[in-house]
């Protein structure tokens, strides 16, 4: 089940969660194996940043990235003993005011902006916490940063999403998402969040895309299930190969690798999930 963390969860859950997120982050070492990965959770950056290039702007997109919130969710339950929902941020009542959510609480929350050199974030939970990964495909030790635009954080809001729901097919509606409501929360938060390669860095990464999937998950459900088997774009940036439901996402043995057509459908045997 995945629900919204600004509005649904009570303040012991949203602690509980939060609890098995600094638990990836500090107390479970990093099994990939990959170059300078420390914790679990950097093994999740590092999926992410090493194919930076194959899952952004081409038909990749929004499959990785759903199946890399399921492989947190997995970390988080399996790892870290977590057993409460998987929260997304409705960005859509927070669009244009990000800066005065309640996601940005220092109790209960991720922390506020960042402040200073290098804008590191200097209150809540993450305050504290050293990347390895970052920015962009460099892997250097630094903070979390973010520097928060409430202009920027406007293309998350309803009328940008519904722009992007009313759209007839996958070919049309992957860019939009990725162009409004997915820019929208990279762009509102700021800092690590901002650089598309290393976001993940910032814990608000998973609310944020669980956010944005379930945007595609309305959309598919407007029209099912011809929307399950709806496939488009391209396997890279600017390539050549058609993506297609039989190509394998790559979880870099985090978890394992899974195709297209596994994860079209929400509440299928491998994500087995609901939205609420």
């Amino acid at each position: 089940m995945l629900i919204s963390y600004r509005h649904t969860l009570s303040d012991a859950e949203k602690q509980a969660y939060i609890n098995a997120e600094l638990c990836l982050m500090w107390h479970v070492p990093a099994r990939s194996n990959l170059t300078a990965a420390v914790s679990r959770f950097d093994d999740l950056i590092k999926t992410h940043q090493i194919q930076s290039n194959v899952v952004h702007h081409d038909g990749w997109f929004l499959p990785f990235h759903r199946l890399l919130m399921h492989a947190h969710e997995r970390l988080l339950r399996e790892e870290c003993g977590y057993n409460g929902a998987q929260p997304y941020w409705d960005e859509e009542v927070d669009a244009g005011a990000f800066s005065s959510s309640i996601i940005f609480s220092a109790e209960n929350g991720f922390g506020g902006n960042g402040a200073g050199e290098g804008r590191c974030i200097q209150t809540g939970p993450f305050a504290n916490y050293t990347l390895h990964t970052g920015p962009g495909y460099r892997n250097t030790v630094h903070c979390i940063p973010r520097a928060i635009n409430d202009d920027a954080s406007r293309s998350s809001s309803t009328e940008k999403v519904n722009a992007c729901l009313e759209l007839p097919d996958f070919a049309a509606a992957w860019p939009c998402m990725e162009a409004q409501p997915h820019y929208g929360g990279h762009a509102g938060v700021g800092g690590e969040m901002s650089n598309a390669i290393s976001s993940p860095g910032d814990p608000l990464f998973y609310l944020h895309h669980t956010f944005l999937d379930r945007v595609w998950w309305r959309w598919q459900q407007q029209v099912l299930p011809a929307r399950l088997t709806d496939i488009a774009g391209f396997t890279t940036q600017g390539g050549r190969i058609n993506a297609t439901l039989n190509d394998e996402l790559n979880m870099f043995g985090v978890i394992p690798n899974a195709r297209i057509g596994d994860v079209m459908d929400v509440t299928g045997d491998l994500l087995c999930m609901e939205y609420v």
